[in-house]
């Protein structure tokens, strides 16, 4: 009604749902220009539209490396625009489950598998590092692993599978090489799943990493799969652990922590101010409801 028209630039290998997507928009009415489906290279038609004049905004979601690259091309072309254009980026995520000693053990670690491995890890709000203390540590560890054995895997068409294939080959030979890291590492071991396939179907287990040390890779890097990686820490420790969860990763996207101790909650919600964009108190650090809860994150996760 106002004039405005969008580009939309479905990612390489997202084109097929965005395509459907694309027909139900005009079939449920949609005037044909409002929204012009434009797949095909980022690199071409990226580059192509952020070098015209009349670029107003850019709305993305990916990679943290990728939307700095367009941020950096618009800066290099703003004397070229007719108005400087808004850009919101939703980018990386390392996403956190923080239990305090108080924690509801079969709620921490449902909410560990369901935030784990929902979408095998594919989203950026995903669970990738999780803080335990000591104290309840073998309680959890015997939940979850219980909860992970029920865990069927295969064919989308098959809805009692939890887990199906991640999305292409790069995406599994990257989640996969981070695997192979922890289960070369003296700091790190593999207590459930660090098998995968790709003989039919682009298949990884769901992973469970325990290490002895919170800076360790996958406690730090993006992975976007189906890999989770548990810090156990000395039950005493507990605002030193969570100066550590703010201080370990440069994304600040979604986070969790799990107590029924409000004093342990304020504490936490004090120091992880800028931690996370998504906070959850005692529920997965994922699945927020879009149009009814704002979702963003700050840091290297985004514009907020």
């Amino acid at each position: 009604l106002m004039g405005n028209t969008i580009v939309w630039k479905p990612a390489s290998s997202s084109v097929y749902s965005g395509y459907y997507l694309m027909k139900l928009f005009q079939d449920a009415g949609l005037p044909n220009g409002v929204i012009n489906f434009l797949p095909g290279s980022g690199s071409q038609i990226g580059n192509t539209v952020m070098e015209n004049e009349n670029l107003a905004g850019i709305h993305f979601t990916g990679s943290t490396s990728v939307f700095q690259s367009m941020w950096k091309k618009v800066g290099e072309n703003i004397h070229k625009y007719k108005t400087y254009p808004r850009i919101v980026g939703e980018t990386g995520g390392k996403d956190f489950i923080l239990a305090h000693p108080s924690s509801d053990i079969k709620s921490l670690a449902t909410a560990m598998v369901r935030g784990a491995y929902e979408y095998q890890g594919q989203k950026c709000s995903a669970a990738s590092r999780c803080y335990i203390p000591s104290r309840i540590w073998d309680d959890v560890k015997k939940e979850f692993l219980s909860q992970v054995s029920s865990i069927k895997m295969g064919d989308v068409k098959d809805f009692t599978n939890f887990v199906n294939a991640v999305i292409d080959n790069a995406a599994f030979d990257n989640i996969s090489s981070y695997i192979d890291y922890a289960q070369k590492s003296n700091e790190a071991e593999i207590i459930c799943g660090g098998e995968y396939d790709k003989s039919k179907g682009y298949f990884i287990e769901p992973t469970i990493i325990l290490t002895n040390n919170p800076n360790f890779k996958t406690m730090v890097e993006e992975i976007f799969g189906p890999v989770i990686t548990i810090f156990v820490y000395k039950k005493e420790k507990w605002e030193e652990t969570l100066n550590l969860v703010d201080q370990t990763s440069e994304y600040a996207l979604t986070g969790a922590v799990f107590s029924i101790d409000r004093h342990a909650i304020e504490l936490a919600t004090s120091i992880l101010e800028n931690a996370a964009g998504n906070f959850y108190i005692n529920d997965k650090p994922t699945g927020a409801v879009v149009g009814q809860q704002p979702f963003g994150g700050s840091r290297g996760s985004g514009t907020n």
